[in-house]
């Protein structure tokens, strides 16, 4: 399956917030997006993590 189930983690805080899906033969780089974070209120940059 090319589908992949991903996690994003907060930079700051490194609370895993948010989960996805992503094409990985597509997109192979890690994404990188300014999401809000309940934790630190406000918003920060999210990590993808496996």
């Amino acid at each position: 399956m090319a589908q992949e189930f991903i996690l994003f983690e907060c930079a700051n805080c490194k609370n895993r917030n948010y989960s996805s899906t992503k094409n990985k033969k597509k997109n192979p780089d890690k994404l990188e997006l300014s999401k809000y974070c309940k934790f630190c209120r406000k918003h920060t940059v999210h990590k993808e993590i496996k």
